[in-house]
């Protein structure tokens, strides 16, 4: 870092602190090993790894494992600091302070907040940080019923943590199934299964209108999707899981382009560079060119943080030193760890495509195949290890393959 008066400068400024923000300053310091690099984030922590939040931290494993190592040579952290806005043609970034920063490279790493509903404030827990983790342990330490709104990755994670954390556990969602929108609907069909064999009470098609609070507990107030009679719930404590929405507003709010074909996201370049060449974009908050799909995709898991965060890093260090960076094809993969099922995918995984599941055990072990246009463009891995390269690989086909095709890949995938 220099100085410019009260102004630290640096070579490479990293507004946000979390998993892809980790990853770039590994990213940097692979190429330049000596050039400044400066975070700021609004977590009071350093990064950490989040997937631990949901899963393995309430099945035993320790706090101290999320936190990366904290060895970052010539990194400043500057925590728990809001960035009021971005001043790209003065290479400025303006703090909540008053203070100020200045850069030769800018990375975007803002990540997202979760989706909020439009009433129960102070009496939903929504969960994303360390410190949404420790709440929810707390008051999983003190409670015994606990109601989870939505059926997708932190509703589903969080409700299987909590059952076998030995806590009463309802999961409320809109849809007839669990994580209605990747899943096929045979394997979803099993999975709700497996949820009610192991003590989650499921409330299907269901919505949650009201949470209030009624003394120490919570009283959620639900209608079924359709039409019907009301139904209450008294719980002591709820935690809802609806979505994420990126972080965008910096970005937005300096003039860099959004992309217009995909949800709110900063479109980036093949090297993940924004509208304004010398700031960047990498996870959550990053819209990104893939060839093997032929279109922009949004990622919002750990493999895509760590994997965009890392390129974003390296080309950032590339362009400093005058060099050309290898652009940024890398298709991300997702997982989910259920009880004592876990399933892992990659490529466009969408239940409204066409799919083909390869049962090992029906219902139990299998590969699920998404197509469209004669092409594989997505692999679910369901209960059983995977090969995600030779996965990816089948995406890249150009086609056209026929669903009696996929049943000589099946080997091939399977490790």
């Amino acid at each position: 870092m220099t100085n410019n008066g009260s102004t630290p400068h640096y070579a490479y400024l990293i507004v946000g602190g979390g998993m892809a923000a980790h990853a770039a300053i590994m990213g940097i310091r692979s190429i330049d090993p000596i050039g400044s690099i400066g975070l700021i984030s609004f977590d009071s922590h350093p990064p950490y790894r989040r997937p631990p939040l949901s899963k393995g931290l309430w099945l035993g494993e320790s706090l101290d494992t999320i936190w990366f190592p904290s060895e970052m040579p010539g990194v400043d952290l500057h925590l728990g600091r809001r960035v009021a806005k971005l001043e790209p043609s003065a290479h400025r970034v303006v703090g909540g302070r008053g203070d100020t920063y200045t850069y030769e490279r800018l990375l975007l790493a803002t990540g997202g907040a979760p989706r909020r509903l439009a009433f129960g404030d102070g009496n939903i827990h929504y969960f994303r940080t360390a410190d949404d983790y420790q709440r929810l342990r707390a008051l999983a330490e003190a409670g015994q019923r606990f109601l989870l709104i939505g059926a997708g990755f932190i509703g589903t994670e969080l409700s299987a943590s909590l059952a076998q954390h030995g806590k009463d556990v309802l999961l409320v969602f809109r849809h007839p199934m669990l994580s209605n929108r990747i899943l096929p609907r045979e394997v979803a069909a099993g999975l709700l299964e497996k949820f009610a064999s192991q003590g989650v009470r499921l409330r299907p098609n269901m919505n949650v209108v009201a949470v209030e609070r009624r003394g120490g507990k919570v009283l959620v107030s639900m209608e079924p999707v359709g039409g019907g009679g009301p139904q209450q719930e008294l719980v002591d404590g709820v935690v809802a899981g609806i979505g994420l929405a990126p972080n965008i507003e910096l970005g937005q709010a300096a003039g860099l382009a959004l992309a217009s074909d995909q949800q709110a996201g900063l479109a980036v370049d093949e090297f993940l560079r924004t509208s304004q060449p010398e700031i960047y974009a990498a996870g959550d908050v990053a819209i990104f060119y893939n060839p093997a799909l032929g279109r922009r995709l949004w990622s919002d898991h750990e493999d895509n943080a760590l994997a965009i965060g890392g390129a974003a890093g390296r080309a950032m260090a590339h362009h400093r030193l005058g060099r050309v960076p290898e652009a940024y094809h890398y298709l991300p993969s997702f997982y989910s760890e259920l009880f004592d099922l876990r399933y892992e995918a990659v490529g466009d995984v969408d239940a409204r495509l066409q799919t083909l599941t390869n049962w090992d055990e029906p219902f139990v072990r299998g590969i699920s195949y998404y197509l469209a246009g004669g092409r594989v463009r997505g692999v679910l891995f369901w209960n059983r290890p995977g090969n995600l390269d030779a996965a990816r690989s089948l995406i890249a086909e150009p086609g056209p393959l026929e669903p009696v095709d996929l049943r000589e890949h099946f080997a091939c995938l399977a490790e």
